[in-house]
């Protein structure tokens, strides 16, 4: 029984010793971590300059390593910017420190909304990991459904004085006409001037219905033909004091949407920029550029629209008042003279018929108006371009 128990004890201990143990996966070193990591992520040394970066800060600076690697943070931004300062709370207080909203704006960086994570890095004296997290897409597409919303409420707007204002503007207009035809020469100036505002409220209520919902044709759209058209129209005419400049990406597709309302929008940012620059040193920039963009969910489906044609319209005027800028492109919203606050209201309208977005950033001295637009979806007829 003895020598029967020794021979089991072998093979019964053997069920409980892991004779072939499956090798542990090997862990990422740190750079491999670094680069994997969507957010932009760089380490700053002791006096703020570069030591490493991944690939989402390459984006987020528009810099390659090269470029960045050594580039101290000063030659990016002004010293009294408060990055700087978090940097600093950061190394005193041996702490990790968070802010959010940053402004990071200089000739080589223009980013608005940022939240900045920064930690010491415990290995390398003063050094501190620094993550960004650039706010403006959400911020760009909440300020969207804002203008959606507002130009939705134009077109109600639009419809109710089409129904309540015109039929009875009308009749007035004819009440007028008739009681011209037996008044005295002073009375026939008040009738005259009853129907001239009758013609001018009309008109007003004219403007309210290019607001309205309309289906629109979409087709392949060569968007620098566009743009040619536009600086033909503005060379000649409101914009002959500018000085034009284009940059255009010559490699860029069609993009997917009206004509004719591009045409519109493009004229409407023109001659706003036109008006706002000094007549002796007017500058503006046409640019276009294919971006990453951005995706937004289409209302009532999963369906998401990628959004990475980018046109802009730049001028170095004085800049756009602070207090006006959230509410830029709601309707009756204007900084001008006499001005009734519908042309940013109608471009943004436009640019939503058309499936993108828009935004504006402005300092003085730079304005630019951005429009995000679609290519054209697959399968769509290249013979319908215009």
């Amino acid at each position: 029984m003895s020598g029967s128990a020794t021979t089991r004890k072998p093979r019964f201990a053997a069920r409980f010793l892991p004779s072939r143990a499956t090798p542990p996966s090997p862990v990422p070193d740190t750079g491999s971590i670094l680069a994997a990591l969507p957010v932009a992520t760089v380490v700053l040394d002791a006096e703020n300059r570069v030591r490493s970066a991944n690939n989402a800060a390459e984006q987020f600076f528009g810099l390659s390593f090269s470029s960045l690697s050594g580039m101290s943070l000063a030659e990016m931004l002004p010293p009294d910017n408060r990055l700087f300062s978090l940097l600093d709370q950061v190394r005193r207080f041996d702490a990790r420190v968070s802010d959010h909203d940053l402004t990071l704006e200089s000739p080589r960086l223009h980013r608005r909304g940022v939240t900045a994570h920064a930690a010491p890095v415990p290995e390398m004296a003063g050094s501190v990991v620094l993550m960004l997290e650039d706010g403006s897409t959400a911020q760009m597409l909440d300020r969207q459904l804002n203008f959606r919303g507002a130009a939705r409420g134009a077109s109600a707007m639009a419809a109710m004085l089409a129904h309540e204002v015109k039929n009875p503007l009308s009749g007035i207009r004819g009440a007028a006409q008739l009681l011209e035809q037996a008044a005295s020469e002073p009375d026939r100036e008040l009738c005259q001037l009853i129907q001239d505002e009758a013609d001018r409220i009309r008109g007003l209520v004219d403007r309210f219905d290019m607001f309205s919902d309309r289906p629109i044709e979409k087709a392949a759209v060569n968007i620098h033909q566009v743009l040619d058209h536009v600086k033909r129209i503005a060379a000649t005419g409101f914009g002959a004091h500018l000085r034009i400049v284009e940059e255009y990406d010559p490699s860029l597709p069609m993009v997917w949407g009206n004509r004719d309302q591009l045409v519109q929008i493009l004229l409407n940012l023109v001659k706003n920029a036109a008006e706002a620059v000094d007549p002796t040193n007017g500058e503006l920039v046409l640019t276009t550029a294919y971006r990453h963009g951005v995706r937004i969910a289409v209302p009532g489906s999963q369906e998401r629209v990628h959004l990475p044609l980018e046109v802009a319209v730049r001028d170095n005027g004085p800049g756009i008042e602070e207090s006006v800028r959230p509410t830029l492109f709601e309707p009756f919203v204007t900084t001008k003279r006499g001005g009734q606050g519908l042309g940013l209201a109608l471009v943004a309208k436009l640019v939503a018929d058309q499936g993108g977005l828009i935004e504006c950033d402005s300092r003085p001295g730079r304005t630019v108006f951005r429009m995000s637009l679609a290519a054209p979806p697959p399968g769509a007829d290249a013979g319908a371009a215009q």
